[in-house]
């Protein structure tokens, strides 16, 4: 049975605040691990939920060391519209620390590069938008160039879990719900485990998922769809899923009878005849 962090962290607190973790599908951009950068000053919006730099280097971390699971694939972050009628143009994104500001260049499709700074690292800083942090959701994202278009790869998933789990990116996360997801859900877990829950997405409302290796084919279950269909009115708020639900899907990232190079087929709701 897939028992949801919400679930457990609901039992632990008797109130409704809760976070899904997930993950967006897009399309890859190379990636320079190491750029020059630019201090400069841009405005934002500052927010609790602001991302840790350092945590943003634990995940970059992450991904040299489990490269061997996609080693083929590239490494960036993205911003993802979280609320309706979020306006993602002219996004812009720094590194602010006491003494530093470093502007990370946004891609056309919202998404960067990390590079990195020991002086940021040193000071703690934080990755701040010109935009409320609640109305946006961070992902990482790690694709495999030369995937056929309305695919992913199995190994490129799980390496993406493992990075976006050690980058702390889980939004609108209150401090306390953060510390407990912390002791409840490690990296291992969420990642390894059948439970873990960890919600990718597409850039499309989805009608299925289709498992492929060989010979081998596996559609996945409508519980493994629009994060399970357990969200409602009231706990939609609190899911980075919130504007996007028809994306999203799990994967069976714990399931080792599905090597790396297994192929996940998507079919989208647009295609599918009435």
């Amino acid at each position: 049975m897939r028992i949801h962090l919400s679930l457990r962290l609901a039992g632990l607190l008797a109130g409704p605040l809760y976070s899904l973790v997930a993950l967006a599908h897009t399309t890859p951009v190379p990636m320079p691990v190491q750029v020059q950068v630019q201090q400069v000053t841009v405005g934002a919006t500052r927010d609790p939920v602001d991302k840790s730099y350092r945590k943003l280097l634990q995940g970059l971390d992450r991904f040299e060391r489990d490269h061997a699971l996609a080693p083929q694939a590239l490494l960036r972050f993205r911003l993802l519209p979280r609320q309706p009628g979020v306006d993602m143009t002219g996004v812009q994104l720094r590194i602010a620390g006491d003494s530093i500001s470093i502007a990370l260049p946004l891609a056309e499709d919202n998404s960067f590069a990390p590079v990195r700074n020991a002086q940021a690292a040193r000071e703690d800083a934080v990755l701040i938008a010109n935009r409320k942090a609640t109305s946006m959701s961070w992902r990482a994202q790690v694709i495999t160039p030369g995937l056929p278009p309305g695919t992913r790869r199995l190994g490129d998933l799980r390496l993406e879990c493992r990075v976006g789990m050690d980058s702390g990116l889980i939004s609108n996360d209150p401090q306390i719900i953060a510390w407990l997801s912390s002791m409840l859900y490690s990296t291992d877990k969420v990642c390894s485990e059948a439970d873990g829950n960890y919600l990718f997405f597409t850039q499309r409302p989805l009608f299925g998922v289709t498992l492929v290796h060989g010979e081998r084919r596996v559609s996945l279950p409508f519980t493994m769809l629009y994060a399970g269909g357990e969200q409602t009115p009231a706990s939609l708020p609190y899911c980075d899923c919130q504007v996007l639900l028809e994306h999203t899907y799990y994967a069976p990232l714990w399931d080792n009878s599905w090597p790396d190079d297994t192929v996940l087929e998507f079919t989208y709701m647009d295609e599918v005849a009435p």
